[in-house]
């Protein structure tokens, strides 16, 4: 990746001003890599009372899995028919096992080593993206996890969402911050790559908060983000927050101009791997101007080129967050 000097636009190779996941892919592997979302069939622990019921109140009941596999067929089958799906869009390529629903390393030991392997035997597999939660990642776990970081090419996906405790109790994360930080060592002790995912428009955050939680993203040592919009689906908890006035749908203006802003703020060399999202159409009640994925794309791309700034741009080092 191009060092940023003088104010110097640091992606040219892509056009994008900011690094897309795309690119580092592309780079890393000379090809298209595009994933193959899974759903393993597992639960969360803020739905079965482990630590909490009802899950996050934005959740939906297939636990952000909307557009993964169908959890009763094997992990084997789902890929292949989620692949063939996929390759009507990409012919070619290589192919990531993402286990996208619920929380993918909350069972026993045996249980997740069986449907990871599953997943890593089916051919054309070059690694896999693994989504769960902070708390969730117990020793003999995180231990496996770094032995099949040596083997293949493994992400970790962590939804932090927010950091700030008030929202978090809002939104029934049921872990606070300092988890996530002891999350994040856990696992890059043993250099396993992590992605922090967060949302924006969460009930009663303003702009300074969600601004808040990307500048603290940017002093972690992660190496990929995430930005959401909140999409209000429904039969979600988060319907009645709604209904009670705790939440204020986005605009689309004031999104593209927010992502913008986190952009800016965050490290040149932190790969974006989204910067909106798409909702199920049936479920979905709002924002709808988010259905139009490329446009919201396309207008970031011109916020950026408008105000002649890209990713890093306000980005001041600072050294890296540690418990």
């Amino acid at each position: 990746m191009t060092d940023v000097k003088n104010n110097e636009f640091p992606f040219p190779s892509d056009g994008k001003r900011y690094y897309t996941w795309n690119r580092y892919l592309r780079d890393q592997f000379g090809c298209k890599v595009y994933k193959v979302a899974l759903d393993a069939g597992f639960d969360c622990p803020n739905r079965d009372g482990t630590v909490a019921f009802g899950g996050c109140t934005f959740c939906s009941a297939a636990g952000s899995g909307d557009f993964a596999g169908d959890r009763v067929d094997p992990i084997p089958v789902q890929f292949e028919k989620i692949k063939e799906k996929m390759q009507h869009k990409w012919k070619d390529g290589k192919t990531m096992a993402y286990f996208q629903a619920y929380t993918n390393t909350h069972a026993p030991l045996p249980i997740l080593k069986e449907k990871f392997e599953a997943a890593l035997a089916c051919e054309g597999v070059m690694g896999l993206s693994i989504a769960t939660r902070p708390d969730c990642l117990p020793d003999d776990v995180v231990e496996y996890l770094a032995e099949l970081n040596e083997r293949t090419y493994l992400w970790i996906e962590l939804g932090l969402q927010t950091v700030h405790e008030r929202t978090a109790n809002l939104i029934n994360r049921a872990h606070d911050y300092a988890t996530y930080i002891e999350g994040v060592e856990k696992l890059r002790k043993h250099n396993i790559r992590v992605c922090t995912h967060i949302i924006n428009g969460l009930p009663l955050e303003n702009y300074d908060m969600m601004m808040e939680t990307a500048r603290e993203v940017a002093t972690l040592d992660v190496q990929a983000i995430k930005i959401h919009l909140l999409h209000l689906l429904k039969g979600t908890p988060l319907v009645k927050q709604y209904e009670k006035g705790m939440l204020q749908l986005m605009d689309k203006e004031a999104y593209i101009h927010l992502v913008a802003d986190q952009l800016e703020v965050i490290p040149p060399e932190m790969i974006v791997q989204r910067i909106t999202g798409d909702g199920p159409i049936d479920l979905m009640i709002g924002p709808m101007w988010s259905v139009n994925k490329w446009e919201v794309l396309n207008g970031i791309d011109a916020e950026l080129e408008r105000r002649e700034s890209w990713q890093g741009k306000f980005y001041n080092a600072k050294e890296v967050k540690t418990l």
